[in-house]
């Protein structure tokens, strides 16, 4: 009996994945909470979990986010907004004719093992139905985090987290502190020194690397289509310093300064307009935060500036709210963001139950969640099979090893992988595990 694959969320990697399982000739059913597809890509999406803002662009370029089968419109920009992006997903679906699947407007609220490794979901609307396997995509940028611990003191001003940014307004006439040096973090920064209204600081334990989106007239990202994965990490370091150099010179000569921390030791900062805001004076970098103080902010250099708004771009939780504790330990998973799997996809212990763009690449994750899919699709289909769980476990503790000594240790990067590395790996544990 061929199976029935129960897949949660209709974002980026939901769709994909209900298009390959279709390719495949595979049963599924797609559980999406809101009214359409696109995930965190459709602006004000009424399922309540998008972070995008209205002015977001993509800092992957159009080529590197594309599916394999399905590229990006020749007309689209090398960035293209949030707008584009979306309708991009809306013609894939319509092209693969996906939509047919998708339960729109009705979310999964319970997923639960039975005793021969199937699964019995239950949804916020009283159905209950039984799969062979689940695919989870709900996406892990949806649950907001906050400093942690928090900082001493109190603040008097207003203060909201980077997921609930949409529109400059509120930025306007005011003192604003962003805390954080991510990629959402410089965009609304960027966005509040242009407004050219109180003054702009953005506060940072650790600084980064600040990554231009193109570099000898290219998107930067392009530089990651070259195979350096047999290099050694000193030459990849090496490699992307020299380009940076060409890119934008010494990143301090803006008044940023350079991160104690090697490149590639954090996930990367991409921003074309960041470096050029803060050489003007737009935008002040500030250390840690010691303390709040009513309308004030004591910084860890003994500075302090007054402050009318607290923007924290202080990243996400890792969260499954449809697991129960004694199934999956989600409220621990979302302390820690600490979720192993084997070659972040497949559940260690629960058998046919996967992850679909539970990574945070160097490059995007469209692809990615694309591969992934495909190898699901051809484990449940028969065509592949996975090795011993004890070679599994093995493969997971050496991955988590690899993890820690290259990034610095932050809930950040427990599910960092790179790019290209990545795919070819996983296109090999295809092509190893192939059954005869």
């Amino acid at each position: 009996m061929k199976p029935k694959v129960c897949i949660i969320g209709a974002g980026s990697s939901g769709i994909v994945a209900c298009k390959v399982l279709q390719a495949h000739g595979l049963a599924y059913d797609c559980y999406e909470k809101g009214t359409g597809i696109g995930g965190n890509w459709r602006y004000q999406n009424d399922n309540g979990m998008s972070a995008a803002y209205r002015s977001l662009h993509i800092n992957t370029s159009k080529t590197m986010m594309a599916y394999s089968d399905y590229p990006m419109p020749i007309s689209y920009p090398d960035y293209p907004h949030h707008s584009q992006v979306l309708a991009y997903f809306e013609d894939y679906a319509t092209h693969f004719d996906i939509r047919k699947n998708i339960i729109f407007q009705t979310a999964v609220i319970d997923v639960s093992k039975q005793p021969d490794n199937t699964y019995i979901i239950t949804t916020d609307k009283g159905e209950i139905r039984h799969y062979t396997a689940v695919i989870v995509a709900n996406g892990h940028h949806w649950n907001p985090r906050y400093p942690e611990p928090a900082f001493e003191g109190t603040f008097q001003g207003e203060t909201i987290h980077a997921h609930a940014y949409k529109t400059p307004d509120i930025l306007q006439n005011k003192n604003v502190l962003v805390v954080g040096i991510g990629n959402s973090a410089l965009d609304i920064a960027c966005e509040a020194a242009r407004l050219n209204t109180g003054k702009v600081f953005l506060s940072t334990r650790r600084g980064a690397h600040i990554i231009p989106k193109y570099v000898f007239g290219l998107p930067f990202d392009m530089l990651g289509k070259a195979n350096l994965s047999f290099f050694p990490m000193w030459l990849k370091r090496k490699l992307l310093a020299t380009n940076l150099f060409i890119a934008r010179g010494r990143q301090a000569s803006y008044g940023v300064p350079k991160p104690k921390h090697p490149l590639l030791a954090e996930h990367p900062t991409i921003s074309q307009d960041f470096l050029s805001l803060a050489g003007h004076g737009k935008v002040a970098v500030k250390p840690d935060i010691r303390a709040l103080a009513g309308k004030e902010v004591i910084f860890q250099d003994d500075s302090t500036e007054a402050i009318d708004l607290i923007v924290y771009a202080t990243g996400y939780k890792i969260s499954f709210p449809f697991f129960k504790p004694d199934f999956i330990n989600s409220p621990q998973i979302e302390e820690t963001n600490d979720f192993p799997l084997y070659k972040r996809v497949v559940h260690p212990t629960h058998e046919n139950l996967f992850f679909v763009g539970l990574c945070q690449p160097l490059g995007a994750i469209m692809p990615l969640a694309e591969i992934q899919s495909e190898w699901i699709a051809r484990l449940l289909a028969g065509e592949v099979a996975l090795p011993s769980p004890a070679y599994r476990t093995k493969c997971i503790e050496a991955e988590q090893k690899a993890l820690k000594k290259r990034y610095n240790h932050s809930k950040r990067h427990t599910i960092q992988v790179d790019f290209l590395t990545y795919l070819n790996d996983i296109k090999r544990e295809m092509k190893q595990m192939r059954m005869k």
